[in-house]
């Protein structure tokens, strides 16, 4: 028994820690291949085991390849899962040769003339979403895809850039959705929305806006796209708002990364409070949107006002308490 078959026996069998099955897929393609193997042949046998590039692939096959093959040129038929050339007995082998040959060709001649651009929208552009940050995009998205709301246990999910790469998004986690492979699919980079001025308008602030000009000392925290402060006349103590720091009228002209980033600060500042003041119990969060609701300063703030037991009679009703007397109901 060898000494270096003792040491991977150890290793795989006891001392292996495994976060996905990277490494016992390397080893084994590293053994089968008499000690030596390629980055692309380990990369290939890891993605043999990749349950969601298969799905994807049938997505291709069923709604696109599959379908011009069949209902649009008739040349195949489709019975349950199972696709077939009609007529395909009627061919001699040397005939199913020179098709397979004719097939090649086409393959080789596409590849040729159109290079790596064939895969680009499969080819993560730049540097890659981190594993913590998919880990915690999924999460956030309590595993569903926040499209369709179908589950990870339904369909393989993916982390997408709301906005494209191509188009400037970043890795930014305010950037990343979970959607389905179905639904990432569709999206692709060619979302119809206009979003060449997307990026500009992130900066865009409003002369005289209280909320555009802050004093830094209020800031109590901050991420790219929101901040924290507490309230200038707080309903209880520690109220805070969390405001976008692009200039926009109200919670309904957000973008998704701005709604991404103040629910992250509300959640924050959330724990934060409770931390700071251990009587603390609930919390309301409120939006005014419009003169007629209350709306005083037309930029968009997010209420997180904490609430206490016995800070009101009768807390009942919580935020219906806007309309006087509609707190009550049955």
């Amino acid at each position: 028994m060898s000494r270096l078959y003792r040491h991977l026996q150890q290793f795989i069998s006891k001392d292996m820690r495994m976060s996905h099955v990277y490494q016992p897929v390397m080893l084994a393609e590293l053994l089968k291949s008499n000690g030596k193997a390629t980055v692309r042949q380990i990369a290939r046998a890891i993605l043999a085991k990749d349950p969601t590039q298969v799905e994807y692939y049938e997505h291709i096959t069923k709604n696109m390849v599959g379908q011009v093959l069949t209902k649009r040129r008739h040349i195949a038929s489709k019975t349950g899962d199972t696709y077939i050339l009609d007529g395909f007995e009627e061919l001699s082998r040397d005939e199913v040769r020179h098709l397979l040959d004719l097939c090649r060709d086409k393959i080789n001649e596409y590849e040729h003339r159109r290079g790596e651009a064939m895969w680009v929208h499969r080819k993560k552009l730049g540097r890659l979403v981190s594993g913590s940050d998919r880990y915690e995009v999924l999460k956030e998205a309590k595993f569903r895809c926040v499209l369709c709301g179908t589950s990870a246990e339904e369909k393989a999910l993916e982390v997408d850039h709301i906005i494209p790469k191509n188009l400037g998004g970043k890795n930014d986690r305010n950037n990343l959705q979970a959607l389905c492979y179905t639904c990432n699919s569709s999206k692709r980079d060619t979302d119809t929305t206009d979003l060449r001025g997307v990026a500009a308008s992130y900066k865009m602030r409003h002369k005289g806006c209280p909320f555009c000009e802050l004093d830094k000392k209020r800031i109590e925290a901050t991420n790219e796209l929101a901040v924290v402060i507490r309230d200038g006349y707080p309903v209880t103590p520690l109220h805070a708002l969390i405001i976008p720091k692009r200039h926009v009228s109200d919670y309904f002209d957000l973008y998704q990364p701005e709604v991404n980033a103040i629910n992250r600060l509300l959640t924050g500042q959330k724990t934060a409070i409770m931390k700071m003041d251990h009587t603390v119990r609930g919390f309301n969060i409120g939006v005014n949107c419009g003169e007629s609701a209350g709306q005083t300063i037309f930029h968009c703030h997010v209420h997180l006002i904490p609430r206490r037991e016995g800070d009101v009679s009768k807390p009942r009703g919580g935020v219906r308490h806007v309309i006087p007397d509609k707190a009550d109901y049955p």
